[in-house]
């Protein structure tokens, strides 16, 4: 059964970013499923560090893009979500292609969700683990 608790799709998802720092780094959802999103960032000079490997800020920049838009989408109409915090753990560098990650949600409460969100390379070999928290604003 699907989590999503307010019309999602790949084109609003998309629409939802132009102009911000995600699709400045040209960061593009690309999937959505009963239980999580997939979107993907491209290894290129918007989004390397001076040596040549993807910044890991920017992998950071993706799972925070991919849980929050998780957290928001999967809460009732007029609640709104916000980072509270967040982790990354860089297992393997990327240096060609894209990254792609995959957020789940680990909790989904009613004043905060936890998402855990996992980033592979082109070869399916995980670069990144992240978990992040956000707090449930709720309607005033």
């Amino acid at each position: 059964m699907p989590i999503w608790q307010k019309p999602v799709s790949l084109d609003q998802l998309n629409a939802h970013s132009v102009d911000t720092a995600v699709s400045t780094l040209g960061i593009e959802f690309v999937e959505i499923g009963d239980d999580f999103l997939r979107a993907r960032v491209p290894i290129d000079k918007r989004t390397v560090q001076p040596f040549g490997l993807l910044h890991g800020g920017v992998s950071v920049v993706l799972a925070e893009t991919l849980g929050s838009m998780g957290a928001y989408y999967s809460s009732p109409e007029g609640h709104r979500a916000v980072g509270l915090d967040i982790n990354a753990n860089h297992l393997r560098a990327a240096v060609s292609g894209w990254v792609t990650g995959t957020a789940r949600p680990v909790h989904r409460g009613r004043t905060t969700q936890v998402w855990q969100i996992d980033l592979a390379n082109d070869a399916g070999e995980l670069t990144c683990v992240s978990r992040l928290t956000m707090a449930m604003l709720l309607p005033r």
